[in-house]
């Protein structure tokens, strides 16, 4: 099956989107119709790599589906990048279109990085208007294709470095998909939140493919605001609903039970959800949120907490169809308990980073994906994340996971938010730093907050720093830009020695 095929599997007269405006099954599907043959006439063909860039939308949707049903490759852009980024991007994917919600004035950087060639620009009100007229359609060219073909690169985050293209093809989504189906059972009955944003995989395979996959309806939200998103919940009768945990955590200062009622479902994902979050969540709405985890390079779902049996910072287990061990340096497999990189092998592995040969044989080995995730597992296959490899502080020799640091700093009375970082220190290799963000009515106290930590936490894992913000800098999945805090405290630190 192909990505675009998943717009058929619903009822013609079922709703696709539910909204203001509602769209049913057979609706959507003329419309991808409809865009197919537009973007075919301005002469986009099988293996272009298309940009495509916008805020969630019925119209997102319809073109990505009709861009993947010619062959071509979506590239989606997070709609927050500069337009430096976007260039960059473009140039690394040599794309020659872009459909865009806006104008994008990128052309003096795609200048300064050489790329010479003509980028056109469609805008989606002008193809909606297009559209209008277009009578004959351009055929189906599914006797062309093959499901191992690239449907879509996903440029990472690039929190380190240059963004990488992940090539995903046509079965890798449609295979997690499916897997995520096998784990949750979503039905035509379900109505799913799409509120997260759709350039990133998260919410496209879970909030997008994967109801259609179910012939279920979904509410698309362009971005997360809590009166609108509680109202629509109402309103449109959602069901089921995926987040990070900065909206679980807001949702536990504000909303009523009844607000969430007739949702059945809550998944978390995007970053790790802490405990403390987790719980004060149940104790408010009497609902537990199910924890999964996943990356963009496995399309993404790896692991989901089974219904009715999720464990506390948990991610869970494997999706079936995949497999994952947890391994040392030496690619051993480690029993349960102790911690090592988790791996990943399976359909909905990517087919590596595009024209990047060194990151993708780094990255693959021996048809296992590494994630740079470090993990245990207990004795029932439960997973749980301990940190990214790459956050690890290693101070006097000795591991120190942030992670564990910052479920105990969100244990605290007053702190809503907590991140924790290692800093370049002469005598120790590292030192830790502690970020947090008081609730508005609550005073920072540094002595008391010291001493409980440390009656909790062993003398070389306190942190030595600790820094009171307004707010910790994130994507656009709820993810923890430590990196941003990292260069922040090492410029603060040389502006205090030149000062």
């Amino acid at each position: 099956m192909f990505v675009h095929h998943l717009i058929y599997q619903g009822m013609a007269d079922a709703i696709a989107f539910r909204g203001v405006n509602n769209v049913t099954y057979a609706q959507l599907q003329e419309e991808v119709a409809k865009y197919r043959t537009y973007f075919y006439q301005i002469g986009i063909r099988s293996g272009d790599n298309i940009g495509l860039f916008s805020r969630n939308s019925v119209e997102y949707v319809c073109s990505y589906m009709a861009i993947a049903s010619l062959g071509a490759v979506v590239v989606p852009f997070n709609f927050q990048l500069t337009c430096r980024e976007i260039a960059y991007i473009v140039k690394d994917a040599c794309m020659k279109h872009i459909v865009t919600a806006e104008p994008l004035n990128i052309a003096e950087e795609l200048h300064r990085y050489g790329y010479r060639q003509e980028v056109r620009q469609s805008l989606i009100s002008d193809i909606k208007q297009q559209i209008s007229q277009i009578g004959e359609m351009t055929p189906s060219f599914d006797n062309r294709l093959q499901e191992d073909q690239p449907c879509v690169i996903i440029y990472t985050s690039g929190t380190t470095g240059n963004p990488k293209g992940a090539v995903l093809s046509h079965k890798n989504l449609v295979a997690n998909a499916g897997g995520l189906q096998k784990v949750l059972d979503i039905s035509a009955q379900d109505n799913v939140l799409c509120v997260l944003p759709m350039y990133h995989c998260f919410a496209w395979t879970c909030a997008v493919l994967n109801p259609l996959l179910c012939g279920a309806s979904i509410t698309v939200l362009e971005a997360f605001a809590p009166k609108e998103a509680l109202a629509a919940i109402k309103d449109y009768g959602v069901t089921v609903m995926y987040g990070v945990p900065p909206i679980y955590n807001l949702l536990t200062r504000v909303g009523t039970p009844e607000d969430l009622q007739g949702i059945r479902l809550l998944v978390s994902g995007g970053a790790s959800l802490p405990e403390n979050v987790a719980r004060q969540f149940r104790q408010k709405y009497g609902k537990t949120v199910t924890e999964g985890y996943g990356l963009s390079e496995a399309s993404p779902v790896v692991t989901l907490n089974p219904a009715g049996k999720t464990k506390f910072c948990s991610i869970g287990k494997a999706l079936p169809g995949l497999e994952v061990r947890v391994v040392n340096s030496k690619g051993e497999t480690l029993p349960p308990g102790e911690v090592g990189e988790l791996i990943v092998k399976g359909h909905t592995v990517m087919q590596g980073y595009f024209n990047l040969p060194l990151e993708t044989s780094l990255a693959l080995r021996d048809g296992w994906l590494y994630t740079g995730d470090l993990a245990y597992q207990d004795t029932e296959d439960y997973l749980f994340i301990v940190d990214r490899l790459k956050d690890m502080i290693i101070s006097n020799g000795e591991n120190i996971y942030p992670r564990e640091i910052e479920e105990l700093l969100h244990s605290y009375p007053g702190i809503i938010e907590a991140a924790v970082v290692g800093q370049a220190d002469e005598l120790r290799g590292q030192a830790v730093c502690a970020y947090i963000v008081m609730a508005p009515d609550q005073a920072f106290d540094k002595k008391a907050l010291k001493a409980y930590l440390q009656g909790n936490l062993a003398a070389y894992k306190m942190p030595r720093d600790f820094v009171a913000v307004d707010a910790l800098p994130k994507n656009q999945t709820g993810k923890i830009l430590k990196r941003v805090l990292r260069d922040q405290f090492t410029k603060d630190a040389n502006d205090a020695r030149v000062g």
